[in-house]
C-alpha cells in the first residue's frame, strides 16, 4: 500500500511537459485509455503487493527481510530511473519507450507470480521497476504530446479521476484475488490489462519526441541507483546483521559516497538530470524537503499496516484492502479544493496545518492494541490522515509547479515526484531498523516471563526475522504456544507504534519545513524565477 497516496506532481508532469499535439482528435479516446490503463497498473501493483505480504511471506516462507526486499527492489529502480525514463521517451520515441516498459513490467509480472521462492520474486520485482521506470512517466508524457493546449485540461481531468477510481479499487480487486485464488493472481491480472494497452498503443497512439531533449544523464543515473541502492540494502541488511558485519557497513559506506557524486555530478555536468540551480527557489526547495519528510513518514506507515492488521488483528486480505479506503476518498474529493487553497490563501498555510493533521492521524495509529473492532481503533486514524494529507498533495503539487520559471516547471514536477517515490523508498528501510529492533527486544522481555524450555526460547530467537509472523515452535503445550503468540502480537504492536512515532514527527518535521521556508500569499517571488535561473529546459 506504498503507493496508495498518489505520488505528487503526476498532473504538473503531464501539464508542463507540453509541446505540440500529434494526436489526431479521434485518436484521443484510444490515448486516454491506454495511458489510464497502464498507470492503474502501477498504482494497482503497488497497493496489493504490500496487502498480499503477510499471504507471501506465509506461502514463500520468507523472513520479515525478504518481504522488505519485496517491496524495495521494486521501489529502488523506480525511484532512481524514473527521471531517466522519462527522458528516454523524450529521445528514442514516448510510445516506443512506453511499449518496452509495458512490456518488461509484464513479462516480469508473470515472473512475480510464477515465483517459486522469495529470491526469485525479489529479482522479478527489480526487473519489474525498470519496467514501471519506464511506463509511467511515459504514460504521462504521452497525454502532454498528445493533446493541444486547449485539450489538455480536460484529459488531465479525466486521467486523474480514473486514477482515483484505480487507487481506491486496487487493494480490494487485490485482496478478493488474494483471498479467493491466490497472491499470485495479484501478479497475473497485469497480462490482460498489458496486452490491452499494447494493442491500443500499436493500432491508434502516435509516436512523438522531442527534438530539444537534454542529453542523457547515464552517470548521474547509474551513481543515483548505486547511492540509494547501497544505502537500502545496508539499512535492510542491518536489521538482522547488526551494523558492525561488513555486509551492513561497506554498502552504506559505498551509497553515501555514491550519492554525494551523484550530488557533485549534477552541480558539474552540462546537462544533470536534476539541476541543482532548481533549488535556488526557496519555495521549490521547501516543497522538496516537505515532500521527502512527509513521504517517508507515510510511506513507512503504509508499509507495515496490511502486516498489523492481517497478521495480529486476523484481517483478511480483503478487509485489510478495504481498510484504507477512507483515506483514497478523501484525498480524491478534497484535493480540488485544497488546490484552490494556494490561490485564496497562498501555500504556506495548508501545506503546514496539513502535515500537522495528518501527524495526529499517524499518532492515533499508536493507540489500537492487539484487538478491537476497526471502527474504534483505526478507523479515525485512517480518517484524519485522510483529512491531513488531502490539504497537501493538490497544494504541493500547484508549488512545486510555480516555484520555477514555466520552461522550467515540468522538470520541477518530475524532481518532486522522484524525491516522494525516493522517500518511500528510504522510509521502509530506516523504519524497518527501528521495527525490528523494537520486537527482538519487547519479544525477549515478553518471553522472559514465560516458563519455557531452553529449545523453545532458541527456536523463537531465530524466527524473530519473521516479525509478526513467527509462530509457536512445535512441541510447546497449548497454554505455552497461546502465551507465545501473544506476546509475538505485542511485540509486533510494539515495533508498529515505533513506526507510527517516527512517522508523526517527520510529518511534524516537515510542517516546520513548510512554515519556515515556504512563502506566503503576497510575498516576494523568490530568486529562483529570475531570468537569472540557468537549469536546461
Amino acid at each position: 500500500m506504498s503507493y496508495a497516496a498518489r505520488p505528487p506532481c503526476d498532473e504538473g508532469v503531464i501539464r508542463s511537459s507540453g509541446g505540440e499535439a500529434h494526436c489526431p482528435r479521434a485518436s484521443g479516446p484510444w490515448v486516454l485509455a491506454a495511458t489510464i490503463v497502464a498507470s492503474g497498473m502501477g498504482f494497482m501493483d503497488g497497493t496489493i503487493v504490500n496487502v498480499a505480504l503477510p499471504v507471501i511471506q506465509r506461502d514463500l516462507g520468507a523472513t520479515a527481510v525478504d518481504a522488505l526486499w519485496i517491496v524495495e527492489s521494486y521501489a529502488l529502480m523506480l525511484a532512481a530511473l524514473i527521471l531517466v525514463g522519462g527522458s528516454l521517451g523524450d529521445h528514442y520515441g514516448r510510445r516506443f519507450v512506453f511499449i518496452v516498459g509495458v512490456g518488461l513490467f509484464t513479462v516480469a509480472s508473470v515472473w512475480c507470480g510464477l515465483s517459486p521462492s522469495p529470491e526469485s520474486l525479489i529479482a522479478a520485482r527489480t526487473v519489474q521497476g525498470v519496467g514501471g521506470a519506464l511506463m509511467i512517466p511515459g504514460s504521462l508524457s504521452i497525454i502532454s504530446a498528445s493533446f493541444s493546449e486547449r485539450d489538455r485540461g480536460r484529459a488531465i481531468g479525466t486521467w486523474s479521476g480514473f486514477s482515483g477510481v484505480t487507487a481506491a479499487i486496487g487493494p480490494v480487486v487485490g485482496g478478493l484475488l488474494i483471498d479467493n485464488l491466490s497472491w499470485r493472481a495479484a501478479f497475473l491480472i497485469n497480462i490482460p490489462l498489458a496486452l490491452l494497452v499494447l494493442y491500443i498503443c500499436v493500432r491508434h497512439v502516435p509516436e512523438s519526441r522531442n527534438p530539444d531533449a537534454a542529453r542523457l544523464d547515464i552517470p548521474g543515473a547509474a551513481l543515483a541507483t548505486v547511492g540509494l541502492g547501497g544505502l537500502v540494502f545496508g539499512l535492510i541488511e542491518a536489521a538482522s546483521r547488526g551494523v558492525t558485519d561488513p555486509l551492513v557497513f561497506i554498502p552504506l559506506l559505498v551509497g553515501v559516497a555514491a550519492l554525494v557524486a551523484f550530488v557533485y555530478s549534477q552541480h558539474r555536468g552540462p546537462e544533470p538530470m536534476m539541476p541543482l540551480t532548481l533549488f535556488r527557489s526557496r519555495n521549490f526547495s521547501g516543497a522538496n524537503l516537505l515532500t521527502l519528510l512527509l513521504y517517508m513518514g507515510l510511506g513507512g506507515a503504509l508499509y507495515f499496516f496490511p502486516f498489523v492488521l492481517i497478521q495480529v488483528h486476523g484481517y483478511s486480505a480483503t478487509a485489510a484492502g478495504s481498510a484504507f479506503l477512507p483515506f483514497i476518498v478523501l484525498t480524491f474529493l478534497l484535493s480540488r479544493w485544497a488546490g484552490g487553497l494556494v490561490t485564496s490563501v497562498g501555500p504556506r498555510l495548508p501545506l503546514t496545518i496539513g502535515p500537522i493533521i495528518a501527524a495526529a492521524g499517524f499518532f492515533l495509529f499508536t493507540l489500537p492494541g492487539t484487538g478491537g473492532s476497526y471502527w474504534t481503533t483505526f478507523f479515525p486514524a485512517v480518517v484524519v490522515m485522510g483529512l491531513g494529507m488531502s490539504l497537501v498533495i493538490a497544494p504541493l503539487t500547484t508549488t512545486a509547479l510555480n516555484s520555477v520559471s514555466g520552461r522550467h516547471s515540468g522538470l520541477a514536477s518530475g524532481v518532486n515526484n522522484a524525491v516522494s517515490r525516493t522517500a518511500t523508498l528510504l522510509a521502509v528501510a530506516v523504519m524497518g531498523v527501528f521495527v525490528f529492533a523494537t520486537f527482538s527486544s519487547t519479544l525477549d522481555s515478553r518471553l522472559a516471563d514465560l516458563d519455557l524450555p531452553a529449545e523453545a526460547r532458541a527456536a523463537m530467537e531465530e524466527r524473530k526475522v519473521e516479525l509478526g509472523a513467527a509462530q509457536p515452535p512445535q512441541g510447546v503445550d497449548g497454554a505455552s504456544a497461546a502465551a507465545i503468540e501473544g506476546a509475538v502480537a505485542e511485540s509486533f504492536v510494539a515495533g508498529f507504534r515505533l513506526a507510527m512515532y517516527l512517522a508523526a514527527g517527520l510529518a511534524l518535521a516537515s510542517a516546520l519545513a513548510a512554515a519556515t521556508i515556504i512563502r506566503g500569499k503576497g510575498q516576494e517571488q523568490e530568486a529562483g524565477r529570475t531570468e537569472g535561473e540557468t537549469a536546461p529546459a
